[in-house]
């Protein structure tokens, strides 16, 4: 008994003095508020960037993390891009045990290299190093040590130091530069966290400790908007070899046009009379635009080319002309050659493109924002936007791939920060009209229509493109209040002039109507019904954001058994609140015959996270209203 106490006591000795130690490796040291929710903790981010002149940037870094389970190793962070003009100086990985002992090494020899591109891309000389490790157990802490060297000055690292599902012991990020430099800088979130800042000429410095892991919540702004991030912009930098200063974004379209665009949009004498035959004896913009899109789509296809300033500049239009392919950049700017012939105006235009809304900062330019490109036609102030890089979508549609958000326009007198088509709730149109019948057994036999608009286009039109199996397989799904579906046909049509897909789609299925001895059960709205609630919160940390709204209306006819009368029938509803509205009606039209109507209506908006109750609230009754039942009884 006493050996047992002292080897206790001992072990006792040795727990504190690692703690005394503060041993970021072991992690036993590790605060548990830092563990709640998180799949591992940062325990130490630092971050040195050093800009020694217009043409040399060195990036080092030394990051300690404690990992806690499997979905947190990607948190490690063990991953160096390079390319032709960025050089990893020194890469290195240790991993430790829970107790802080050496179990493994990497060094950059070890890493694996592959291209950091898909096969999509033809061109690119990007290249990725990275560790592949399977760890024996959890947890464990890596300690991850970088340097890279570059004479690309464009793009300044952020300050980004939070992550979902990841706590923070420490992260600190220093930037140094030459004094006859201004460092351009987008702050944002940083009091919310209590990030601290230390400024003086030549170098800055912005340092987070002990923030808990922080976990997603439904329906709240983008990332961007709720996490403190600093952005950063020298006025003079350098990009394969191509230098600028630039302090707004007037002056940074203006470089963009002298030095990455300008001269690259003339085609041969052929291509030249082709296009004005194709439009001859049209007199609109709008009109010859169309044609000219529409030609272009046809001719070309995309592929992405991600070599040198080929990342920002196009290839030539005459270049894409003769081969038929190109990247966004590439396409974009073909398509405004092509309008040049006719004399359309067209703009070539930088988008931060993505199904969350982020747009381009209107008082902050940085060659970092944006990561694709469209193209605006002026149109007399009725702007119309077109996504070149597709052979499907319609002229002047453009989804949630670049809807709503602020981009930089690049024309002759500069930059121009312009905002996208927003849709409204009622441009996002969805019509489902149509009939089903119900038999005596319950079993339903249904022919519908689905008509869709605007946003809610977007996220159908593809359909038409899908093998046999892919539809069989959508159908069942998208009607999935009803078991045991059976496709009987299926008719699409993408009528791209209007703007809009139709769906005919006849089914039946066996047991919709619940038979209990002599009643029979059933929902009324068996074919667009929400069943969604959101997620219940206790404790919401974050605002409530419908970043686009919606309209949908039904209008179907239900034939009843011929066995059975109604003995209960749902009250008709009409519900309006902030976040939208919702009514249904059911009307007699004979002893077998019913009309159902309903309309639901989600408004697009930003609301104080104490309202998300109350839209919580909003769905659930819309869902109940949805599922609410008809009794019927056996005549």
């Amino acid at each position: 008994m006493r050996i047992k106490l002292v080897w206790i006591v001992f072990l006792l000795l040795n727990v504190n003095l690692v703690f005394s130690q503060d041993d970021l490796k072991s992690y036993l040291t590790l605060p548990q508020e830092l563990k709640d929710n998180a799949n591992a903790v940062v325990r130490l981010d630092e971050t040195i960037v050093a800009v020694k002149a217009i043409n040399d940037l060195e990036i080092s870094q030394k990051r300690i993390v404690t990992v806690l389970n499997e979905s947190g190793i990607y948190k490690i962070g063990a991953v160096v891009g390079y390319d032709n003009d960025i050089k990893v100086k020194e890469a290195e990985v240790r991993i430790y045990d829970k107790l802080g002992k050496q179990i493994k090494k990497f060094r950059q020899r070890d890493f694996v290299d592959v291209s950091a591109v898909d096969g999509g891309t033809m061109y690119s000389d990007s290249r990725v190093k990275y560790i592949d490790y399977m760890p024996i157990a959890y947890p464990f802490t890596a300690v991850f040590t970088c340097v890279v060297q570059t004479k690309n000055t464009a793009n300044i690292p952020s300050f980004n130091p939070l992550g979902y599902y990841v706590g923070i012991q420490k992260s600190r990020y220093k930037i140094t530069y030459p004094p006859s430099f201004t460092l351009h800088k987008k702050e944002l979130n940083l009091e919310e966290f209590g990030v601290i800042k230390e400024e003086k000429e030549g170098k800055l410095v912005y340092i987070i400790e002990n923030i808990s892991s922080i976990k997603p919540e439904s329906l709240s702004p983008s990332e961007s908007e709720i996490e403190p991030k600093v952005f950063f912009a020298l006025n003079k930098f350098s990009y394969d070899g191509v230098t600028a200063e630039i302090n707004n974004w007037e002056e940074f379209g203006s470089w963009m046009h002298q030095s990455l665009l300008l001269g690259r949009t003339t085609v041969d004498a052929e291509t030249k009379a082709t296009i004005q035959k194709l439009v001859a004896g049209v007199t609109s913009d709008r009109e010859k635009a169309k044609i000219i899109y529409e030609f272009m789509q046809n001719k070309t296809r995309y592929i992405s080319v991600q070599v040198g300033i080929g990342g920002f500049q196009p290839i030539p239009a005459e270049e894409v002309d003769k081969v038929g392919y190109g990247d966004c950049k590439g396409l974009t700017n073909y398509m405004m050659a092509l309008l040049k012939i006719v004399d359309v105006e067209s703009h070539y235009t930088h988008v931060e493109a993505g199904n969350e809304i982020v747009g381009f900062y209107d008082d902050f330019a940085s060659l970092a924002q944006g990561n694709h490109v469209i193209l605006n036609i002026p149109n007399g102030g009725d702007d119309i936007w077109l996504e070149c890089t597709s052979q499907k979508v319609p002229f002047g549609h453009i989804g949630d791939f670049t809807d709503n958000r602020n981009v930089l326009v690049i024309t002759p007198e500069g930059g121009k920060i312009k905002r996208t088509k927003k849709y409204t709730a009622e441009e996002s149109l969805q019509e489902t009209t149509g009939s089903y019948t119900l038999n005596n057994e319950g079993n339903l036999t249904a022919d519908v229509s689905i008509k869709t608009e605007g946003i809610q286009y977007d996220n159908r039109y593809y359909l038409k493109d899908w093998s046999d199996i892919e539809k069989d397989k959508h159908y069942k799904k998208y009607f999935r209040t009803i078991n045991n579906i059976n496709v009987d046909g299926i008719a699409l049509e993408n009528d791209k002039e209007t703007i809009a897909f139709s769906e005919k789609v006849k089914f039946n299925a066996d047991a919709y109507g619940v038979v209990t001895g002599n009643r029979m059960l059933f929902a009324p709205n068996a074919l667009n019904r929400q069943t969604n609630i959101p997620d219940r919160y206790r404790n919401r940390k974050f605002p409530l954001e419908i970043q686009r709204g919606y309209y949908d209306t039904d209008d179907y006819e239900i034939k009843l058994p011929s066995d059975y009368e109604i003995e209960a029938i749902p009250d008709n509803v009409t519900y309006e609140t902030k976040f939208g509205s919702y009514s249904f009606t059911i009307t007699k039209k004979d002893d077998q015959t019913l009309q159902y109507k309903r309309e639901i209506k989600i408004n697009d908006g930003l609301y104080p996270k104490e309202e998300y109750k109350n839209y919580r609230n909003f769905m659930k009754k819309i869902v109940k209203y949805d599922g609410s039942k008809i009794v019927l009884i056996k005549k």
